[in-house]
């Protein structure tokens, strides 16, 4: 059976990201677009408008032509969005990268893309030339003061020498996040312009923003949540976005206040806080409408908690970087109350449930794996047809690897997972990465990494290793590893076990692990 969000309310127009995007931004003027939060800097619309379209131009004078990759490494700042879309409106695809990726991290994703240019922050810097001279050269820029690699004014040139790139929405790649899919190491997700800008006319009806709006940008940038819900899809209905560089509690509620932010895009550790914290009491939060939890399930019980502490409508939503990325939603003010749903499809959306093991369509009430058509779907991932071709069938059916339920009114809810990702706040982590660093170390015989529950994180890491020798410590293993990898891919457990379970062909058999686990 086909679900589906009904037809689209408009037509998804013709044209690049970043004129769609834009499109009002000389209308708003001397609106404020970004404000950096910790300093109070602030970037209008008009000054957005045309740092853009400087950027562009200053891409164009150094040789960076339409195709090319630009890489932006760093926290949420209003730069993010000059160079973002700046990057897309010379005709070039911009890939995101985690400022806590380690050199090793970031220096595959740089080479897996061929990306030629990487903008910094200076804290960051060390990192990214190191990453950088691995990926076989990529010319390094930084925000301020840095001893090494070029100046973030040196990407800048005038405005009126912007170039003018032919652009085909529907094949011209403008982004590529990386995801991990279903399974494996993390791949290039090729989104095209048509993808993101069909995907914010299929989000706007339940999540349009008004020049009204003050929007807390919390949620990372380089994820594919932060970069559409929070930037694009904000800078599109002309809110004020007020940037954040990292979550820290006490920090984000000053703002909250200073700024009366009237949306709040979140994950569910920070819902936690909200429903929880202590800091919380007597803060004035009354400017909130509406709260969105999304990346990973919010409990039923929790986004009631929040709401009824904060005062305002609390629901989430549903989405897959493969997804451009949402896919359900549940409105903003809808009088249905249906608590851990994600909603019903978006407008322009289809879903079915199938039974992941005979093929077959599931009845409402009955679990199955969540498979989902429509505009934005992917375009693939980068270099990696067999991956392509195993996420998307020949009828354009993307298999997500959620398993969900449908009630007798459409909506859904997800209650498990075919894949083997774990998600810790909201981030996934592939378990075959750490396997494969685990390995290499000499006292580790053999090894297995599953997500244990967890309630502030969602899940965490851990790691069953068949030891070497007598003398193996946990701490010493989980060190070993974190050295390697960026802060939210630590292993956080470690137990030691005679054996790994594993099938006849060699594949790990994680769902023992996780039922052991269960029986605890």
């Amino acid at each position: 059976m086909i679900y589906s969000g009904g037809q689209l309310d408009a037509e998804v127009p013709d044209v690049d990201l970043a004129t769609f995007v834009l499109r009002r931004a000389g209308e708003l003027g001397g609106k404020p677009a970004l404000i950096d939060g910790p300093s109070g800097r602030a970037l209008s619309y008009a000054e957005l408008e045309r740092s853009v379209r400087s950027f562009a131009a200053g891409l164009a004078g150094r040789g960076f032509v339409k195709g090319d990759t630009f890489a932006i490494y760093m926290p949420n700042a209003p730069e993010y969005a000059v160079a973002f879309h700046g990057v897309v409106a010379a005709g070039g695809r911009c890939t995101t990268a985690n400022p806590l990726y380690t050199a090793r991290e970031l220096g595959a994703q740089l080479a897996d893309c061929g990306a030629q240019m990487l903008l910094t922050v200076p804290a960051c810097l060390d990192v990214a030339c190191q990453a950088a001279q691995q990926a076989g050269g990529c010319e390094v820029f930084a925000l301020g003061e840095a001893n090494q690699g070029a100046s973030f004014s040196e990407l800048l040139g005038d405005p009126e020498a912007a170039p003018r790139v032919a652009i085909d929405p529907a094949v011209d790649i403008a982004a590529i996040p990386y995801s991990s899919g279903t399974t494996g190491l993390s791949k290039g997700v090729m989104l095209s312009h048509r993808n993101l800008v069909a995907n914010m006319v299929q989000s706007e009806g339940a999540l349009a923003h008004s020049p009204d709006d003050v929007v807390i940008a919390v949620l990372p940038f380089f994820h594919v949540y932060g970069m559409c819900i929070i930037m694009n899809l904000g800078l599109l209905g002309g809110a004020t976005l007020v940037t954040m560089p990292r979550f820290e509690l006490g920090q984000f509620l000053d703002l909250l206040e200073r700024y009366r932010v009237t949306r709040a895009y979140v994950v569910p550790p920070i819902a936690l806080a909200l429903a929880k914290h202590p800091a919380v009491e007597g803060r004035d939060l009354s400017a909130l409408t509406h709260i969105l939890c999304g990346a990973a399930p919010l409990g039923a019980d929790l986004a009631e908690e929040v709401a009824e502490r904060i005062g305002c409508s609390v629901s989430q939503g549903c989405g897959m970087t493969e997804m451009s990325p949402v896919t359900h939603l549940v409105p903003p003010g809808s009088t249905v109350k249906k608590p851990g749903s994600i909603g019903p499809p978006i407008p322009g959306t289809e879903c079915r449930l199938v039974d992941p093991d005979t093929g077959h369509d599931c009845y409402p009430g009955e679990p199955g794996e969540l498979w989902m058509r429509g505009p934005q779907v992917m375009q693939g991932y980068l270099g990696n047809r067999k991956a392509t071709a195993r996420m998307i069938d020949n009828d354009g059916w993307l298999h997500s690897g959620d398993v969900a339920i449908v009630d007798e009114d459409g909506w859904f809810a997800i209650v498990d997972r075919v894949k083997e990702l774990i998600k810790y706040k909201g981030f996934q982590v592939a378990p075959a990465e750490l396997e494969a660093i685990l390995i290499t170390h000499p006292q580790v015989a053999d090894c297995a990494v599953i997500g244990v529950p967890d309630d502030e994180a969602g899940e965490l890491p851990k790691a069953f290793v068949v030891p070497a020798g007598d003398d193996l410590d946990s701490e010493v293993l989980m060190t070993f590893v974190a050295e390697q990898v960026a802060p939210h891919k630590r292993i956080r457990a470690i137990e030691m076990v005679a054996e790994i379970p594993k099938s006849p062909s060699g594949k790990i058999l994680r769902r023992l692990l996780r039922d052991r686990e269960r029986v605890r």
